[in-house]
């Protein structure tokens, strides 16, 4: 038995140890921290600067372009369903949301809010046609839309049946993935600022992850095993401080009870990091500002596999490639 688990361990080992990311695209001045991987060869990512960018050949080759009209705008979150069709979301005042259905040639407004203090953070999509966006409190409550045809109209969710803020508590829109789905029609969220939580269902749930200060809180979840919700749901969240990025201290949390208990990691994450996504079962990465790390059991234990600073890493939909964005247009690819 003994020497089963050191066979175990050390192919585990060597595993993460293997891992790197491959630099595929940068010098751009673009800060990418929307990115959407439809399939190892479709990856489209949004940014600063009113910019998209779009891969059909997983990676290689990059066309880019700018949104006629919105040459300042920060779209923050980027869905996209195919070559042709994606949404992205504009953050700030007016709030926007555009689609294109011609591989981002032409978009088209589909959502516009110029209310003041309007700041969206995060938007996502059960399937091709039903999606959601969140952004920070107004009026003391979180703003949340709803789309049920692919992004073309957004419904506004009654003030009276929105989750309700926290004193100095908000979302990061830091790399769209602060919102996550879950089973059917139901979503999930994780805050910071002066207070950071856990939402979903009713009762929100307290987080033991860093927070007190504008600059603190959980930035990112994942979630496994999202179409099948048990009391054994596991979730991984991660942030930390961003105006102190080299910092571990209480910077991720795990549960596998839906968020009734969360655990620490053994060995944390090498700093603040804005985003976490599941590779598989026990595989997972996370990345941030001071680097990339992979864990294979689950969160338990962290390795930083690079020092090179993403915003943002997702996996293909429908294949398993993981890309990953940053800023000056820094794109990389996950490779063993």
């Amino acid at each position: 038995m003994k020497y089963l688990f050191l066979i175990v361990f050390t192919l585990a080992l060597s595993s993460t140890q293997a891992q790197q990311v491959k630099l595929l695209s940068s010098g751009n001045k673009v800060s990418i921290r929307g990115l959407s991987v439809v399939s190892n060869q479709v990856i489209w990512v949004s940014g600063s600067n009113g910019e998209v960018g779009k891969s059909i050949d997983g990676g290689k080759t990059w066309k880019w372009l700018v949104v006629k009209g919105f040459e300042k705008r920060d779209f923050r979150d980027i869905e996209a369903f195919d070559a042709a069709t994606a949404v992205i979301m504009a953050v700030a005042e007016p709030a926007n949301i555009l689609k294109t259905m011609d591989g981002g040639e032409t978009w088209t407004v589909v959502y516009q809010n110029p209310a003041k203090g309007m700041f969206l953070d995060a938007m996502e999509f059960w399937d091709p046609l039903s999606g959601i966006v969140i952004g920070d409190p107004i009026n003391g409550k979180f703003f949340i839309a709803r789309t049920f045809d692919g992004g073309d109209t957004w419904h506004e969710i009654p003030e009276r049946n929105l989750p309700r803020a926290d004193s100095g508590e908000a979302c990061f829109a830091a790399s769209g993935t602060n919102l996550r789905v879950l089973d059917k029609d139901e979503g999930c969220f994780v805050t910071g600022g002066l207070k950071s939580r856990f939402f979903w269902k009713k009762n929100p749930i307290p987080l033991p992850i860093i927070q007190g200060k504008e600059t603190t809180g959980a930035n990112s979840l994942a979630v496994r095993d999202s179409k099948k919700i048990k009391n054994s749901l596991n979730i991984i969240v991660v942030g930390g401080d961003f105006a102190n990025d080299t910092s571990s201290l209480n910077n991720c949390f795990y549960t596998v009870d839906g968020g009734k208990h969360w655990m620490p990691p053994r060995t944390n994450p090498h700093g603040y990091r804005s985003c976490v996504e599941y590779i598989s079962k026990n595989k997972v990465v996370c990345c941030g500002t001071t680097g990339v790390d992979i864990s294979t059991d689950a969160a338990k234990n962290w390795k930083l596999i690079s020092s090179e600073g993403f915003h943002v890493c997702r996996k293909s939909k429908t294949g398993d490639a993981v890309f990953l964005a940053g800023a000056n247009g820094k794109i990389g690819k996950l490779e063993d």
